[in-house]
């Protein structure tokens, strides 16, 4: 049970037990990390709408939600391994590697050369 006292200048303080203060700090916790799941939702999909995208399948979306790079996400989806997406999109794996993990970016027919090799609309990546 809270107890409430005020301070000579007039503060008002509540005292908690701590168990009632660890409740209420996992709770809040909770909040934070639900919060950073909508932020990264809405930044993935503002991403998605910028280019002008059609829509991605959910499961793609789902991948994006939880922090997987859009061509991880595509790949993971079409079932298609880093290495054997590399060999089709003509590319080495370290690069594929990097542009999965976002250390590179890749040209913009990279991009359309993953997508072909993936069998997606070039515009999910370009």
């Amino acid at each position: 049970m809270a107890q409430m006292i005020t301070t000579p200048a007039g503060e008002e303080l509540v005292l908690l037990s701590r168990a009632e203060y660890e409740r209420l700090a996992a709770l809040a916790a909770e909040v934070e990390e639900d919060a950073a799941d909508v932020a990264a939702y809405d930044a993935a999909m503002a991403e998605i709408a910028a280019r002008g995208d059609s829509a991605l399948p959910v499961e793609v979306s789902a991948s994006l939600l939880r922090g997987a790079s859009l061509v991880t996400a595509i790949r993971k989806w079409k079932g298609v391994k880093q290495t054997e997406l590399a060999e089709r999109a003509g590319l080495s794996q370290g690069y594929l590697s990097d542009i999965e993990s976002r250390r590179r970016k890749g040209a913009k027919e990279t991009r359309e050369a993953i997508a072909r090799a993936l069998d997606v609309p070039t515009e999910w990546l370009v």
